[in-house]
């Protein structure tokens, strides 16, 4: 099998593992352990992970005026980013959360615009009120999906952290031409930990862990070492053999795979507003990213669509991913 066929692979097994997680990530919290004491056993078994994985990774030295950026990259990609996020997650469906995280590519342009004071083309604008109308239709109607009562603010805490996502890819942009990924990613964890460590030390010490059934053990599990590590291992092989423009399509399976898996096993329904907020926030990222340009040389936006879709990358989540 050719390294362009097994990245394909790679890239079909995230975009499964990133739906099902959330489902599986669903079915934790808050019932097992609440939102911030799982982020914690995530992020503290995460970053356990990276620290052994370094010691078998070619060894590079930090520059110390590079550390406020790590700090940066580790409070938006993953302190804020995963409170957020799980958060939302603990009060909203999978089917939402999942179709909300779609728009992390029109979010990091958006950013990257402001940031960089550049013009963004009428195609990107239209684009990006078609996004906002969808997400905001999600965000309204989430206050009476099923049993959920907070269900509106908890889309709402999704869209928050694909914006605290979108922040972390611009910021660890200079790190990632600068370094080998698993020389800093290991820092931004580890310094994640610590911003994390307050919010959800006593939801993880006062859960009933006798009480926890094996298989929620094993569900945990599945969301440290496979959805948050073994995707990024995988993130990494995908970016570096495939075209930007394929990772894309990816990104926009992810959704589907949240659907399938929580439909088929009871936790969420599909149902006409979250079908027409799909297709909006669809439409808008598509015409964000695949926005013409008349210059044969690409603006600073346009040089910022690979890293934009890298929004596997780390996941919570994300990524989840993320």
């Amino acid at each position: 099998m050719s390294k362009k066929n097994i990245a394909l692979l790679g890239a079909t097994l995230v975009s499964v593992i990133y739906g099902l997680t959330f489902t599986i990530a669903k079915d934790v919290m808050p019932q097992y352990i609440d939102a911030y004491g799982f982020i914690l056993l995530r992020v503290g078994g995460t970053t356990l992970l990276f620290w052994l994985f370094w010691f078998f990774m070619p060894k590079e030295k930090i520059a110390l005026n590079d550390f406020p950026r790590i700090i940066a990259a580790a409070f938006f990609g993953v302190a804020f980013n995963m409170l957020t996020f799980f958060k939302g997650l603990s009060l909203t469906s999978p089917i939402s959360a999942a179709v909300i995280m779609v728009s992390t590519p029109m979010i990091v342009l958006v950013l990257s615009a402001i940031i960089m004071k550049e013009p963004m083309k009428k195609r990107m604008v239209s684009g990006i009120i078609l996004g906002l109308i969808g997400t905001a239709f999600l965000i309204l109607y989430g206050k009476s999906i099923g049993s959920t009562t907070h269900g509106g603010f908890g889309n709402f805490l999704v869209l928050v952290n694909a914006i605290s996502y979108g922040f972390y890819l611009i910021i660890v942009k200079k790190l990632m031409e600068k370094y080998n990924a698993f020389t800093f990613v290991k820092w931004i964890y580890s310094f994640g930990l610590i911003m994390v460590l307050p919010f959800g030390w006593s939801q993880l010490t006062t859960a009933q862990w006798i009480l926890i059934p094996t298989l929620i053990y094993w569900k945990i599990g599945f969301v440290v070492v496979v959805s948050t590590f073994l995707t990024y291992l995988l993130n990494l092989l995908t970016m570096k053999e495939l075209k930007p423009t394929t990772v894309a399509v990816f990104i926009y399976l992810q959704p589907l795979f949240a659907t399938i898996f929580a439909i088929s096993l009871g936790k969420d329904k599909l149902d006409l507003v979250k079908i027409v907020s799909a297709i909006l926030i669809f439409i808008g990222v598509y015409l964000v990213t695949s926005s013409p340009n008349s210059s044969n040389k690409p603006n600073k936006i346009r040089r910022m669509l690979p890293l934009g879709l890298r929004a596997n990358f780390l996941l919570s989540l994300t990524s989840f991913r993320k």
